[in-house]
């Protein structure tokens, strides 16, 4: 008899204690950067290296229909070579569109880049991002994006972004285009906030200023081994197939998506913007994001060497994971189905330090069939 209702004590503290364990569904479950993804007996697709820059930090890199390969260099130290290059196929490169768009006479001027932060091919243009702000340190100038002709080389168009838009502390930082709505979405690192550029009528907004979604959490980055305590807010970005805006502080965890069409319908009202906002639950802490044609989100995995991906489904995946990734940035992909990613190295070699003696590389990995 005691040994009975020994036993349902015991079954009822067991009950208990499973009851208190899920009775808080929404305590976040960090990502297991040991077991999610890919297991090491996988096999793994080849990590090719395209090119190398010594001294010189890359982060932007962006393929055309055609093939041509250009990447980016942000002036966050002194004595930049160069602001934007084309790169050819045997590895070398050269200034784009010319020389004297890549000077710097220490300050801004017309037909000259200022700070370059990401350039992105689309059809027969590249666009080139300038968020005018060296070493980070605030918008001298104005903010802009460029748009070059890629069969002449020559400026096509410059969107200026006045203050209300990019304000001194901003720090533009890649953007997508919306062919569908004639729209350009670009994130803002420096404050946290998203920007709508119209490209019917040339005007653009700043959305999403004091929207948690757009900031950095309250969290610290291991990258290598090294802790990284600098917040930078809402960096990554993506446009999906069915026209949805995914976007992701750096530092951070939370993947975010809001329907395209509620940027365009914002005004300054974002009561209704807000509410289509979707919290899509954690991923690894990204820098740069693309879609490819099966609707997987690729990421860079900061803290894990790799290149993590999110399925439709929502699963988290690993492509890859290689101690020679050290900071994947920003990538593009080819069509040969290549995934092309700059390693800017920003744990090394961080804004305003000496880059001195480092080598940046841009490499490719297949993608699954």
């Amino acid at each position: 008899m005691k040994l009975t209702i020994f036993s349902v004590f015991i079954f009822l503290f067991i009950i208990g204690c499973a009851s208190k364990k899920t009775s808080n569904p929404a305590e976040p479950q960090r990502i297991d950067k040991k077991t999610v993804g890919l297991l090491p007996t996988e096999k793994q697709p080849e990590l090719v290296e395209l090119a190398e820059f010594k001294d010189t930090q890359v982060t932007g890199v962006t393929v055309s229909e055609e093939g041509r390969l250009f990447a980016n260099f942000p002036r966050w130290r002194d004595n930049l070579p160069f602001s934007v290059v084309e790169i050819m196929p045997d590895g070398s490169h050269k200034p784009y569109p010319n020389e004297e768009w890549n000077k710097w006479d220490g300050k801004p001027t017309s037909k000259q880049f200022t700070c370059v932060q990401s350039v992105l091919a689309h059809k027969n243009s590249l666009y080139v991002l300038d968020p005018s702000s060296p070493k980070m340190k605030g918008v001298v100038g104005s903010a802009k994006l460029y748009e070059f002709d890629l069969k002449t080389n020559k400026l096509k168009k410059t969107w200026t972004f006045n203050s209300d838009v990019a304000p001194e502390k901003s720090y533009l930082n890649d953007f997508r285009i919306d062919e569908k709505n004639q729209n350009i979405y670009i994130t803002d690192s420096g404050t946290g906030g998203l920007v709508v550029l119209d490209l019917k009528s040339g005007t653009s907004k700043r959305l999403l200023d004091n929207h948690p979604s757009t900031k950095a959490e309250d969290v610290t980055l291991t990258v290598d081994n090294e802790d990284v305590t600098k917040q930078m807010h809402v960096d990554g970005i993506a446009l999906s197939k069915d026209n949805k805006l995914y976007y992701h502080a750096l530092s951070g965890y939370t993947l975010y998506r809001v329907p395209a069409s509620a940027l365009n319908r914002s005004g300054r009202n974002e009561t209704q913007l807000v509410k289509s906002i979707e919290n899509l639950g954690e991923t690894p802490a990204p820098d740069g994001m693309i879609f490819d044609e099966k609707g997987n989100l690729y990421m860079g995995d900061l803290e894990r060497n790799a290149i993590s991906y999110r399925t439709p489904k929502g699963d988290i995946k690993i492509l890859i994971q290689d101690e020679r990734i050290k900071w994947p940035d920003t990538f593009t992909i080819d069509k040969g189905n290549n995934l092309i990613f700059t390693d800017s190295l920003l744990h090394k070699a961080p804004v305003g330090e000496s880059a001195e003696g480092m080598t940046f590389k841009i490499y490719k990995v297949s993608l699954p069939l």
